[in-house]
């Protein structure tokens, strides 16, 4: 009887195992098929673009100037993404041609597609453009800027120069970039809490700010409110310290050099965090925290020897503190104890603050009551000389901000320091032959020592020299009339600007990729176009080389492509969907650096000056429209290269983008001498 009962609770433990697993099989099976239903889910959730609920792909940001992200989502199956690598030549990518289908309460229904191909910046409201007066926002803005650069062309043919010579800022004197400066915190608020460094920053430079931070009060966040049962009321006190750079075009945003936002509450977590990132032309970076845990302290993660993150007291966290036994045996064998000091949150609700941000030879250094709290590496394309305005917005009562060992002068207000008036970076004559390419560059009116750098570099190749590339500068007007009349000076010397009638505004850089076009086949006659920016290093043999290996029968799009991007909806530079009602963009190629053949072209000037030419605020997506277009009626080879460097350099790179002048004289430095190599320096 005894052995009866000790089988009978073994059974029962079989069956009850064997059932387990068959639960977990069907779990897994469950999981296998609804996996991209919880991936949409997760990217709804998460306010992330990058799902693309067609073909249920999670479609990731493939620019990969940045090495430190990964080139392809590992989650993304899409056939033409796998493959995706470098030197990839293939016809034109297509999106999806059969009607969607949506998966509902009622089974699997297709989605009704959109009435407009396009926003209704495009479409049948160019066609109709001078049949009614209902124009678009674009067209209005593009009409405004015509008007007022045609007037402001005027002003330059009756400049005489002498007003120049009135403003020794732009002259670049030294009693225009002092040494030290201050303000208190009513004359900040004054000036909407923006503070004018003149001539920027230098390593060395001290920014000391005093203030009071403000007691947290309430805000409602609708996500939260989601997950909390209706309750999205959550504690916020956060200020900003910004350091930006120059304005260089109306209507886009200051890049901003550094951006240190100290949060007293957290992430609505009640936890402070700080955090720092920059942005640069429209495009964030990737964020540095610091939440009190302190950071690596390997070589390559400290910052001019110190931590990116300190140590501050968190509740959450148990200090990793030696018992009383372990305490007592370590100083009876004679070992010694260092001791440790732990700080609390730098920044209080009510309390004064003394911040000093420190630039340093590898990053900056915050300082805040004495103890350094974080640094903050310097990042690719940003340098001090650009820092001209420290921004203060938030949370916080400014009782005075000091700024001392300043530099004296500053390259792009000193346009007669930095053009170096020489016969040898003058543009040859127009040849009247065939040429192989003919590179647009886009510039902005006072990008003088951009400009200057592009010239005494990768402009001296070999290619350019001896007629068979063609390089022009295409620069909008600015509202300061004396520095139009400096650029006017410099376009006639060194005959190497084409300067467009209209009053620059980054919603309008399209019209200058039109202009770029334009001149690539009615001013020259070019079998290839290349558009780029100032800040771009290109290597013209290189590209050249690539350009080569395509039929010259082919029609050509080249450049790091993009495919199945999906427009930003929120934010300051959101895409609203009467703009763009579609849910992905046209394959594109990045801005930085494209070539098209020159019949694309042709067909860009002519539906231009038909007035059929669609129209996108973003140029490198209106290029992408209009070559999807174009391949309707002619194949397109679509060519994509990683080395069309979106972010910054790679090695053996065609083209690098995001290059500060010095930059620029460092890469063609190491080029001259047969190394492809990135100068990651400020």
């Amino acid at each position: 009887m005894k052995r009866v009962k000790c089988e009978i609770p073994t059974g029962r433990r079989f069956k009850l195992s064997h059932f387990l697993l068959g639960l977990g099989g069907l779990y897994l099976i469950f999981i296998a098929f609804k996996f991209p239903y919880f991936l949409e889910i997760a990217a709804v959730l998460s306010g992330e673009d990058s799902y693309d609920g067609w073909n249920g792909k999670v479609v990731g940001d493939v620019n990969d100037g940045d090495l430190s992200k990964p080139l392809v989502n590992s989650v993304y199956k899409d056939m033409f993404h796998r493959k995706l690598e470098d030197e990839l030549t293939q016809d034109a990518p297509m999106r999806p041609t059969e009607e969607p289908l949506e998966e509902g309460r009622d089974g699997v229904q297709p989605i009704k597609p959109l009435k407009h191909l396009y926003g209704r910046i495009t479409g049948e409201v160019m066609r109709r453009m001078n049949k009614t007066s209902e124009l678009s926002v674009l067209q209005r803005m593009a009409d405004e800027a015509w008007t007022l650069g045609l007037k402001a062309w005027e002003e330059v043919d009756e400049f005489d120069g002498k007003e120049i010579g009135q403003s020794s800022l732009f002259d670049g004197k030294p009693e225009s970039c002092p040494s030290w400066l201050s303000v208190n915190g009513e004359d900040l608020a004054s000036g909407d809490r923006l503070m004018f460094l003149p001539c920027g920053l230098k390593a060395g430079s001290s920014i000391t700010v005093v203030g009071t931070p403000r007691y947290a009060h309430q805000e409602y966040v609708p996500q939260l409110a989601k997950t909390r049962g209706g309750n999205g009321l959550v504690m916020v006190s956060q200020f900003m310290v910004e350091l930006q750079g120059l304005q260089s075009v109306d209507g886009e945003a200051p890049p901003k050099i550094l951006h240190l936002n100290p949060r007293l509450k957290g992430d609505w977590s009640r936890k402070p965090v700080i955090e720092h990132n920059t942005c640069y032309r429209m495009h964030w970076g990737t964020a540095q925290r610091c939440d009190g845990l302190p950071s690596k302290d390997d070589e390559d993660m400290l910052v001019d020897g110190y931590r990116r993150c300190e140590k501050w007291i968190r509740n959450d966290v148990v200090d990793s503190k030696e018992s009383k036994t372990t305490s007592w045996f370590g100083r009876f064998i004679g070992r010694a104890q260092k001791p440790e000091v732990t700080w609390p949150f730098p920044f209080a609700e009510g309390r004064l603050f003394i911040l000093t941000l420190r630039a340093g030879v590898d990053g900056y250094h915050i300082i805040v009551g004495g103890r350094h709290v974080t640094s903050f590496a310097y990042r690719t394309g940003f340098s001090l000389e650009d820092a001209t305005g420290l921004a203060i917005k938030g949370d916080v009562d400014i009782h005075s901000v000091y700024a001392t060992s300043l530099p004296t002068s500053h390259p792009s207000f000193s346009p007669q320091r930095v053009l170096e008036m020489s016969p040898k970076w003058k543009a040859s004559p127009l040849p009247k032959r065939s040429i192989r390419l003919f590179i647009g560059i886009l510039s902005a009116t006072n990008h003088f020592a951009e400009r200057m750098a592009v010239r005494q570099t990768w402009m001296q190749s070999s290619a350019i020299k001896s007629l068979d590339v063609v390089v022009r500068f295409f620069v909008a007007l600015n509202p300061r009339k004396e520095v139009n009349g400096v650029l006017k000076k410099e376009a006639a010397y060194f005959g190497d600007i084409v300067i467009l009638p209209f009053m620059d505004r980054y919603e309008l850089v399209v019209l200058k990729t039109i202009a770029i076009c334009e001149f690539g086949v009615q001013n020259v006659t070019a079998a290839y176009i290349m558009k780029c920016d100032d800040d771009t290093f290109v290597r013209v043999d290189s590209v050249l080389k690539q350009i080569d290996r395509i039929s010259p029968k082919r029609s050509l799009y080249m450049g790091n492509l993009n495919l199945l991007h999906r427009p930003l909806r929120n934010g300051k530079w959101a895409v609203t969907y009467e703009e763009w009602p579609e849910e992905v963009y046209p394959p594109y190629a990045n801005g930085p650096g494209y070539i098209i053949s020159s019949d694309i072209a042709k067909f860009i000037v002519s539906q231009h000056a038909d007035q059929k030419l669609r129209l996108f605020k973003m140029e490198d997506v209106s290029m992408g429209m209009w070559v999807e277009q174009f391949n309707q009626s002619t194949t397109v080879q679509y060519s994509h290269s990683w080395k069309f460097c979106q972010y910054g350099c790679m090695v053996d790179y065609y083209t690098a983008h995001y290059q500060s002048p010095r930059q620029m004289i460092c890469l063609w430095d190491k080029l001259s001498r047969g190394q492809a190599r990135c100068c990651n320096f400020r």
